[in-house]
């Protein structure tokens, strides 16, 4: 998977289309991300104890990879990752400016 987690990323598509995010979690075996902020649903929760009240609270859900976008650090564009070899090294290039990741 070229994403990786504290990377920057563009939603594509669904109902928070153009808005960016950093991805808290990387689900590899499910081809999914967690991307803080976006995608977000409402979750009713039960009261457990007497005295304690139910609520509704946003958490966020795992999205596809295929419907984000890495936001380049140097162009400031969406971009697809590219990779470098480098002496041993394993690199990720932007595909679009050429630069590291």
């Amino acid at each position: 998977m070229k994403i990786k987690k504290n990377d920057n990323v563009i939603m594509l598509s669904g109902k928070d289309r153009e808005k960016t995010g950093k991805v808290s979690i990387v689900l590899p075996k499910a081809d999914k991300v967690v991307v803080e902020g976006l995608n977000l649903i409402k979750k009713h929760i039960r009261a457990r104890k007497q005295g304690q009240k139910g609520q509704i609270i946003s958490k966020e859900r795992a999205v596809s990879v295929s419907s984000i976008a890495l936001v380049c650090k140097s162009c400031g564009k969406p971009t697809r990752i590219g990779y470098k070899f480098d002496s041993k090294n394993k690199i990720r290039i932007c595909k679009k400016c050429e630069a590291e990741v």
